[in-house]
């Protein structure tokens, strides 16, 4: 014969059964929760996004970053040191405007130093051009400061009369924040020294 008490057992041991269920139920999507998090956050650390022109997103594996930097350094040594070398009398102002974003102050010193020298009032007395012909970077990026050596072979052009020289500078490279469009790698060239400049006798390209 059954009782109310049986009923009442029946009905709380489902209702144990539910909770228990709910509760286990719970704990599994925590857990693939968890676990799909860590997933995209690695996926999202090795991979850039960018905008496409009708606004779908696109994935980009990233580089190393100890390959980036080196391509960002060596860009970057190129960029200043055809600002800072490669001028004439119509352009020699922005350029080494341009330059000095590259650089501390060592690279200001220098450029004042060439300035007090006359070295840009003969540029426009005798409208010489400067011209880059070839930049060469040996960098070394295990720490910062990164140090670097950069080879600059230029041609000074006088009219009748063309020289070719090599310049040898050192220095090094720090990381400093991303400025654009004055400095577009975030780097920044410090300890900027003029080793050595000899002229090139029979140069060819």
């Amino acid at each position: 014969m059954k009782t109310p008490y049986q009923n009442i057992y029946n009905v709380l041991r489902l209702n144990r059964f539910i909770v228990l269920a709910v509760v286990i139920g719970a704990v599994l999507t925590c857990i693939i929760s968890v676990i799909m998090v860590i997933k995209l956050h690695k996926e999202s650390v090795n991979n850039a996004f960018v905008v496409n022109s009708d606004g779908s997103v696109i994935p980009l594996k990233m580089v190393q970053q100890n390959e980036n930097l080196e391509v960002e350094i060596l860009s970057h040594l190129e960029l200043f040191h055809s600002y800072f070398y490669h001028i004439d009398a119509s352009n020699y102002e922005k350029n080494l405007e341009k330059a000095l974003w590259l650089g501390n102050s060592s690279v200001d010193a220098l450029y004042r130093q060439k300035k007090a020298d006359g070295v840009y009032n003969r540029l426009l007395q005798y409208s010489l051009v400067q011209k880059v012909l070839k930049v060469e970077s040996k960098i070394v990026v295990e720490k910062e400061l990164y140090g670097f050596q950069t080879t600059v072979i230029f041609e000074i052009n006088r009219g009748s009369i063309v020289d070719v020289y090599e310049l040898t500078t050192t220095g090094n490279i720090i990381h400093v924040d991303r400025n654009f469009p004055n400095n577009t790698h975030g780097l920044l060239i410090t300890n900027f020294f003029e080793n050595k400049l000899r002229k090139l006798e029979n140069y060819e390209n």
